[in-house]
């Protein structure tokens, strides 16, 4: 199994600014393979704590390679909730990346531990009639979840 690593972030790194460059990336520093993967990016202003700047992936495997290239512009350009970062927005940018694997159902909504498990909520809205769905990220479930009740 491939973990997440500093390479996969430098690409996509790499991907953004040759976006604005007008030129292609370099090659990337790891292997190919296929998982479902995210890329997130985060703007530190004033040395405060990192705020949230996009984040998108997908659930589906995708050969990280082009996965990686395609999500980290994707995040950082089309991403719904936030203007796309603009040139001047890289030196305080930074990225992390996901790769996700060995999914596994819950028993029931208190069966995941915050930090540890992303995970993924679906829903039929009962007024809309509308499937919903959210995705959490480990790391990002520890910071944007509120604590559980009982826990």
């Amino acid at each position: 199994m491939v973990s997440a690593n500093k390479e996969m972030a430098v690409y996509c790194f790499d991907t953004l600014v040759s976006h604005y460059n007008s030129e292609e990336a370099p090659p990337p520093a790891f292997e190919e393979g296929q998982y479902p993967l995210f890329v997130t990016w985060k703007k530190v202003v004033n040395g405060a704590e990192p705020r949230l700047r996009g984040c998108i992936g997908t659930l589906e495997a995708q050969q990280i390679i082009n996965g990686f290239r395609d999500y980290a512009l994707t995040s950082a350009l089309r991403d719904r909730r936030f203007p796309p970062i603009q040139a001047k927005e890289l030196p305080q940018l930074e990225c992390t990346v996901s790769i996700l694997s060995d999914y596994e159902s819950a028993a029931n909504y208190l069966d995941w531990e915050i930090g540890k498990h992303g995970i993924i909520i679906e829903f039929i809205d009962p007024d809309t009639n509308i499937r919903r769905s959210a995705t959490y990220l480990p790391e990002v479930a520890a910071h944007e979840v509120p604590p559980r009740m009982g826990c």
